[in-house]
């Protein structure tokens, strides 16, 4: 029996420690091993002799080229006279700080890293979305209301799809700044946009082939859908005063006053004016997120 108690004891140790090797990732875990070995005033080969690890090996390692076994970073860090307890501690006390940091739920610099890459292709595809719009705007100025095509009909649709994939991936990056600053009716509203803009844009193409159908009709369902979300998502941008200040602020206004101009459908032309400055607004906002997380990695790295 205590020989049993012995092994077990020895097994959660052995757990434990293999949990600790395993949180820190590359290349974070080869800086550490290369600050580790600098401090200790060691060279690569000095390393090796205390740790019987080729010199390639620890090169690779320190670059960040590849992800030791357990008992490998077991045996460099014991060499190197460092507690694998204060692996886990140092990064959780990282992934705290990360997450106070303007309310944000990041929990590492892997994640932070992540999510700058997807707010920045958010608002290029915002960008996108506003210069195409202006054609769009034309071409369905002609087809709904004059019922004329004045481009072909392949390009008409090929026009459509680029549009939606943009307006995807741009409010795909309020779905993310949602989940960033724990504002859930953000996330959802959002969502909602992007499968109501699906809805009505697949509608548009299949549209072209399936003969009449009424035009007015569905612009006075399109204004009034987003109309709706649209308010919802004013005022979900509004929560994010305490996480980017005054311009969730103007953001939110501008958002309910346009949408509340195309819920009533016979101002929707005032909507679509106010349209203009609201988009500009919106990918103002994810353009200041993505540096506001830029910014909180940059201090990372220099601490």
């Amino acid at each position: 029996m205590k020989t049993s108690s012995s092994n077990s004891t020895a097994e959660n140790i052995t757990s434990k420690e293999t949990k600790n090797l395993h949180i820190m990732k590359q290349p974070a875990l080869g800086i550490k091993i290369s600050e580790l070995r600098k401090s200790k005033g060691l060279t690569q080969e000095e390393l090796v002799e205390q740790c019987n690890i080729s010199v390639r090996t620890i090169q690779r390692i320190e670059a960040g080229e590849v992800t030791p076994r357990s008992y490998t970073i077991k045996t460099i860090l014991s060499a190197l006279d460092y507690d694998l307890e204060k692996i886990q501690t140092e990064n959780s006390k990282a992934a705290k700080e990360f997450k106070k940091l303007f309310l944000l739920e990041i929990d590492d610099e892997n994640e932070a890293s992540f999510l700058t890459g997807q707010l920045k292709i958010a608002w290029i595809s915002g960008i996108i979305y506003f210069i195409l719009g202006f054609a769009e705007f034309s071409i369905d100025y002609f087809r709904f209301f004059l019922h004329k095509m004045i481009i072909d009909e392949i390009i008409y649709s090929s026009l459509k799809i680029i549009i939606l994939t943009s307006i995807i991936l741009f409010y795909r990056g309020f779905i993310l700044t949602g989940k960033i600053f724990k504002n859930y009716l953000l996330r959802i509203t959002a969502f909602i946009f992007v499968f109501t803009s699906c809805l009505f844009y697949i509608y548009d193409i299949v549209s072209l082939f399936i003969g009449k159908y009424d035009s007015q009709f569905l612009l006075g369902a399109e204004a009034v859908t987003f109309g709706v979300i649209g308010i919802l998502f004013g005022i979900s941008v509004l929560r994010l005063k305490n996480g980017i200040g005054t311009l969730a602020t103007v953001t939110g206004v501008f958002e309910i006053i346009t949408y509340s101009f195309l819920v009533t459908v016979f101002l929707s032309i005032l909507g679509m004016t106010f349209l203009i400055p609201t988009l500009i607004l919106e990918i103002i906002v994810l353009y200041k997120v993505s540096e506001m997380i830029k910014a909180k990695l940059q201090e990372a790295d220099l601490d």
